[in-house]
């Protein structure tokens, strides 16, 4: 486990390197073997006494220095790391220049790697199976420092050095396996299938792009000359997990003071993980196989809705993913590798009313069946398939050239059915009769579109070369993002039964009701918010690492980032070219022996907005009302019959599910990537042969985002301050209720459609954004992010690993980015936030993400060979709080109601001011996990059963809140706890032949 965590700015995103230094070596070679499949690579070390073995598969090697065929010294085992440098180099017992009759010596791995300028956070597969972890890829994320879960809304997906959860980028063997629609999450893989899990908080190497949050790298297993096997079957079981917490309305004033708003008693599950691997040579020494699958499998849970949804589901889930992966090594020198992996998850939701004044179940509602989807919306787990294939070439000692090419694909299902077993509408019942009309629904809104599904390619490119003291890198990176999504609602469509008294029919083409209407109507409604939509992602880049001299390297990129966005008629509505992005690094190898390593690096990261911004903004849209009269209602699913119209169809800003917004109106001209700068000082110091330790500060500030606003009083102050009579000139859409994408907190160009068809260009100022009745502008865009961390490392030797980690962060500022996590808004890059001005009032202040104190320690003790023991620890300060109600006077011009930084605090009728983070903060959080291993002798060591616990003192704290407050009882209302105490046994057998 590496040193410390931060960026990666030297080595390929699923390689590393083997460098050093022979003294007296020039005229020597050295061989380089990887000990499970035999490739060997020989190099020959320079004028200098240097050599350098870069984009190594990750696994273990033997390096050996030779001359004229004689073995001088060798080196065993020596770990390669993902884009980490492992120093091996040789000194004589002698001061001398010659190896001629001197027998020299591998020094002593260092612990530190200086050929990079910066350090980061490297978990093996080893390392991931000692300490006690949630089998995911975002549980090992969080051991990393500057890490925090994000927002139970979002899935838990986790936030990176302050940023949203929703800019990060993973990757599995170089490939980009990111949530092609909204950037949160992603395709996940069998946890026993990672070799090395990298952890990148921050300092991108110039490879790296589209990423303002952190990097998840992984390297999964390969196979070797060895063949394995082994299976593995965890339990955690129901009895032994507590119970999460109820929650409660708070004593807020506002009604319901400490009434139960959920009975989650029953929220309990049995969990079930089945997996198996077989690893080995299919020819020796040339081609081999690992393939791994897993099930995990979730039921027994009776989740009872709030009081308000008056439900309870029992619901059951069955994930299945399996990896396949072939290593050919054609020759030496030129590899080959294909992985193909596949990830989906199947939920099954059986719906009953519940009865919260007796606690009683009552009949079936419906049922729910999801594939790749999670009823959030959010999208956190998207699924799929994926395919990767990769080509090495060492073409000479200095020159390498690696290729890639790979393809995801997901389906997403949402099907809820009602208790007949047929789709049912959505059915309100408005009208002043008791006779209350119920549908048969259960969702209670919008569900999924049928057909949805994520595709994604690409393909890269990267050339190395070792010219000198300069090794150069650069390539080419194109990746294409294709989306079919949307929303409809449950049943397709939606009935309003109204008092024909309360209907208002303005805007209705050919509302004629009838001489002695009936007392009431309905109101059928048809939307369809679904379309084919598409970024295509270009990037070229290029970096030189220069060893300046023996302690000093210098790292230079730049990369070169391109990003079309497409709607759903295959039209660009957003592109963007040349966005430079500088990278910049020194590191100080301060005494030359790698004991004390001073590192500092400045960059410039791209960020694309994602694909689901063009679904609801740029491309067609069905958004279809009229009014009936009927003459029956059926009385299972609601739906009335004898319809006869006596409106025409009104489609509501023109949604006619047909017509895509001209892209010329949906975005202002020349928008700028969303970008963010980032600067990075640390060092690392050896204590000794085991213990390492160091500190760095980190400091982001975002330059620029995108977002939506959904004003016309800028557009009138602008044709007003150039005397422009838009009603003579037939202006419309700019001073009508539509949303533009824009850069916010600065001027932006829009081009505005006249009456004759005709398009110019309006460049809308600061002053132009504040010409709204409240002379309210928009304020200049702010998210920083300061971070101090402090380690302690003591590599493992005498049995034993530890690892504290310290980090004092605050992110502030007022947007979070991508996300709204103070409302849990599902629909990134288009947040609340930048609507109109009124809204950013009182913004600025403490962000979702923002954690003062955290303090991580993890580590294991291999107490004798059948006993190992291992603990992992995490304290953090609380999130902090908000009050989001009404705003006072005329503020609220848009009628968005609770969405304003003012609350009344005092019952007493007027809101006062609420600035961002000014309400305190949730409590701390406290959590100590802890396992336990034996791998019995009489078994060979082979066989191993496990059990792990984790919230061990079963710590239930507040993780968010409801934050808005308009006389809300639900004001302050808990929305997540912690995982409660639960343990999870294991068994575990792995063999070779």
């Amino acid at each position: 486990m590496c040193v410390a965590s931060g960026g990666a700015l030297a080595q390929s995103s699923a390689t590393g390197i083997i460098f050093g230094q022979v003294q007296g070596g020039q005229g020597s070679t050295v061989q380089i073997q990887n000990t499970d499949t035999g490739q060997t690579r020989t190099l020959s070390v320079d004028a200098d006494g240097r050599y350098r073995a870069s984009s190594l598969p990750i696994g273990r090697y033997n390096v050996t220095l030779m001359r004229d065929g004689k073995v001088i010294s060798s080196r065993d085992n020596v770990q390669v790391s993902i884009s980490t440098g492992t120093d091996v180099s040789f000194t004589s017992a002698a001061n001398t220049t010659s190896l001629e009759g001197v027998q020299v010596v591998a020094s002593a791995l260092p612990a530190i790697d200086v050929s990079n300028v910066d350090s980061r956070t490297v978990l093996t597969a080893q390392e991931l199976q000692k300490v006690p972890l949630g089998q995911t890829v975002n549980a090992a994320s969080l051991l990393a420092p500057g890490t925090v879960a994000g927002d139970s809304r979002y899935g838990n997906v986790v936030s990176f050095g302050g940023a949203s959860a929703a800019e990060n980028q993973y990757y599995v063997n170089g490939f980009p396996v990111t949530n092609a629609l909204t950037g949160l999450g992603f395709t996940e893989l069998p946890f026993d299938a990672i070799d090395q899990q990298q952890v990148i908080t921050g300092g991108l190497g110039a490879e790296y792009g589209r990423s303002t949050g952190g990097v998840v790298n992984i390297v999964t297993k390969s196979g070797g000359n060895t063949w394995r096997f082994g299976a593995t079957v965890d339990w955690a079981p129901r009895a032994l997990s507590d119970s999460p917490r109820d929650i409660y309305y708070p004593r807020n004033g506002n009604g319901k003071d400490g009434q139960l708003y959920q009975d989650r008693s029953g929220n309990k599950t049995w969990a079930t993980r089945y997996g198996a691997y077989i690893s080995g040579p299919l020819i020796k020494d040339r081609l081999f196989l690992y393939a791994t699958a897993e099930k995990r499998e979730t039921s027994g849970s009776r989740g009872i809705g709030s009081e308000l949804a008056g439900t309870a589901a029992k619901t059951d889930t069955k994930t299945t993913r399996w990896l396949a992966k072939i290593n050919w090594n054609i020759t030496d020198s030129n590899l080959f590798e294909f992985t193909a992996l596949g990830d989906t998850t199947k939920t099954n939701r059986t719906v009953y009313s519940y009865d919260y004044s007796t606690m009683t179940e009552g009949p079936l509602l419906g049922t729910e069946y999801l594939k790749n989807y999670d009823i959030l919306g959010a999208g956190a787990s998207p699924g799929g398939s994926m395919y990767i294939a990769k080509y090495t070439g060492y073409l000479t000692d200095n020159l390498t050239v690696t290729a890639n090419y790979g393809k995801t694909k997901s389906k997403h299902v949402d099907t809820p059915l009602g208790a007949t077993g047929v789709p049912c509408p959505l059915v309100v019942d408005l009208r002043s009769d008791p006779n209350t009309i119920n549908g048969c629904g259960i969702t209670g809104g919008t569900v999924l579109s049928p057909g949805a599904e994520d595709n994604t390619d690409g393909w890269r490119l990267d050339v190395e070369y070792q010219l000198g003291d300069h090794h150069l890198r650069a390539g080419l990176d194109n990746l294409n993002l294709k989306s079919y999504s949307g929303l409809q609602y449950e049943g397709g469509v939606y009935y309003l039964y109204q008092d024909t008294a309360d209907v208002n029919l303005t805007g209705y083409p050919n509302a004629n009701l009838p001489a002695n209407p009936p007392p009431y109507l309905v109101r059928q409604r048809i939307i369809d918010f679904s379309a084919n939509v598409k970024v295509e992602q270009e990037a070229q880049y290029i970096e030189d690492h220069w060893q300046i001299n023996d302690k000093w390297l210098a790292y230079i990129g730049l990369r070169n980032e391109q990003f079309s966005n497409f709607n759903g008629s295959g039209q660009i509505y957003v592109k963007q070219r040349h966005q430079l992005a500088p990278r910049l690094g020194l590191t100080w190898d301060v005494y030359g022996d790698s004991s004390l390593k001073v590192y500092a690096n400045a960059g410039r990261n791209h960020l694309a907005i994602p694909s689901n911004v063009a679904i609801r903004g740029a491309s067609a849209s069905l958004f279809q009302g009229q009014y009936f009269t009927y003459t029956g209602v059926d009385p299972a699913t609601g739906v009335p019959s004898g319809l006869s119209p006596v409106t025409g169809i009104l489609y509501s800003n023109g949604a006619d599910g047909v017509t895509a917004p001209d892209p010329r109106s949906v975005a202002a001209k020349g928008l700028k990537a969303y970008y963010q700068d980032e600067f990075i000082l640390g060092f690392d110091k050896t204590l000794g042969a085991d213990w390492t330790f160091g500190a760095k500060a980190t400091y982001r500030n975002l330059k620029s985002i995108i977002d939506d606003f959904c004003d016309e009083a800028p557009f009138a102050a602008y044709a007003a301050r150039n005397n422009i009579d838009a009603q003579a000139l037939g202006i419309s859409a700019a001073l009508g209720p539509n949303c533009y994408l824009f850069n916010p907190g600065q001027a932006n160009t829009f081009s505005v459609q006249y009456g004759d068809g005709s398009y110019h260009d309006w460049t809308l100022t600061n002053a132009d954004f504040a010409g709204n009745s409240n002379g309210v502008g928009f304020p200049k865009l702010k998210r920083k992010y300061l971070a101090v961390n402090i380690y302690l490392t003591h590599q493992f030797s005498d049995n034993w690993f530890g690892k504290a980690e310290y980090v004092w962060s605050k992110s502030y500022g007022n947007s979070e980015g991508l996300l709204k996590s103070d409302i849990g808004q599902l629909d990134p890059s288009v947040t609340q936030d930048w609507d109109f001005p009124e809204l950013m009032i009182g913004s600025s202040g403490y962000l979702p993400n923002d954690r003062r104190h955290q303090l991580k320690a993890y580590g294991y003790w291999q107490m004798t060979p059948e006993w190992l023991f291992g603990a992992n620890v995490a304290i953090a300060s609380g999130r902090p709080k908000n009050c989001i109600g009404n705003a006072p006077g005329t503020l609220d011009r848009q009628g968005y109601g609770t969405s304003f930084f003012f609350c009344d605090l005092n019952h007493d009728g007027t809101p006062e001011a609420t600035p961002r983070g000014s309400q305190g903060r949730l409590p701390w959080t406290y959590r100590l996990d802890l396992s336990a291993q034996w791998r019995p002798a009489w078994a060979d060591h082979n066989l191993a059963f496990t059990a792990d616990i984790f919230n061990v003192f079963t710590q239930q704290r507040t993780l968010s809140i409801v934050e808005t407050n308009g006389g809300n009882p639900s004001y302050g209302r808990t929305i997540s706890y912690q995982t409660p105490r639960y343990v999870r046994l294991g068994v575990r057998y792995d063999f070779s032949l």
